[in-house]
């Protein structure tokens, strides 16, 4: 994609976003220093672009697509992170015939930083996920997923953080209740930890005890469910917590054409977005870090 093209796409449906009370004005941009994520959730081994012919999503998505997109934002901003919130399997014929591999490799060739666990990643169980780990060239975090009596105890931390232009980011996995969407004989031993207790630990371990500047929760949630306000999901668990900066979801395929903006306990605004599905879309947040760790983001939806 050329750079023109890029930066014409993304501009046109940019939102700024103060977060603590701050405005546009109140940063030097001398002094700013940019931390840019970008995010996918819900791709369900889509590998190659919809075709010309398709009904509603005609020459969308595919992953060379999507590493062009990387490759030029990278090339703008290197302090950039890639992120996915989970549902990396099923979904086409190349999860039923290379049982993950081929989208751990190609995740791995992209760069990906760091990924969560969506309950579809159990499809094959979790000696099946277990397997495909070697393939992967990231890290998969999940606070809420206790894994000690299973293959993947110790290969899946609650949380990691990056140092990236001397701003730390710190970053933490929730995942949705297993029950009844995934069964016991694939699950296993895992064990699900209800997430709001969970996430309201992580964000203060990772902004007290790790001194991190952004915190930022890879949620496998689900955006909101309007017949079952009180369920757990991204707003829910934005409203029930503080600390937290920004939560990346997946599951509902919720598409935002930029971020929620929601208060979280104490009154402040939290980012929440999700991409929708199949990797039609890149997820892009900026956050504007100033010397005295006031900040803002700019967030955006990239039609890949």
């Amino acid at each position: 994609m050329k750079r023109r093209t890029f930066i014409q796409q993304t501009s046109a449906a940019s939102a700024l976003i103060g977060l603590g009370g701050l405005t546009l004005s109140s940063f030097d941009t001398k002094k700013t220093k940019r931390i840019t994520i970008l995010h996918t959730n819900d791709v369900h081994s889509h590998i190659d672009p919809f075709g010309p012919n398709d009904v509603r999503n005609a020459n969308k998505g595919g992953v060379a697509r999507r590493a062009s997109l990387v490759e030029s934002i990278r090339s703008i901003n290197p302090n950039t992170l890639l992120l996915d919130a989970g549902d990396i399997f099923q979904g086409t014929p190349y999860f039923n015939y290379y049982g993950g591999e081929l989208e751990f490799k190609l995740m791995s060739m992209l760069k990906y930083d760091l990924a969560t666990i969506g309950n579809h990643d159990f499809d094959n169980g979790i000696d099946g996920l277990y397997a495909q780990l070697p393939n992967a060239n990231f890290d998969f975090v999940s606070a809420n997923y206790d894994f000690k009596n299973t293959v993947l105890d110790t290969h899946v931390k609650p949380y990691k953080v990056f140092i990236k232009d001397d701003v730390r980011i710190g970053i933490f996995g929730l995942g949705i209740e297993l029950d009844g969407l995934v069964g016991k004989k694939l699950r296993k031993e895992t064990v699900y930890n209800y997430p709001v207790e969970i996430a309201q630990d992580m964000s203060r371990i990772l902004k007290e005890d790790e001194a991190c500047d952004l915190v930022i929760c890879l949620s496998h949630l689900g955006y909101y469910y309007k017949n079952s306000p009180e369920t757990i999901s991204d707003l829910v668990l934005a409203r029930k917590t503080k600390d937290i900066d920004l939560i990346i979801g997946g599951h509902t395929h919720t598409f935002l054409p930029k971020p929620t903006i929601e208060k979280n306990a104490i009154g402040k605004n939290v980012l929440v977005n999700q991409v929708g599905c199949y990797g039609l879309y890149l997820g892009k947040v900026d956050f504007y870090l100033e010397t005295n760790k006031e900040k803002k983001a700019d967030g955006v939806t990239i039609i890949v």
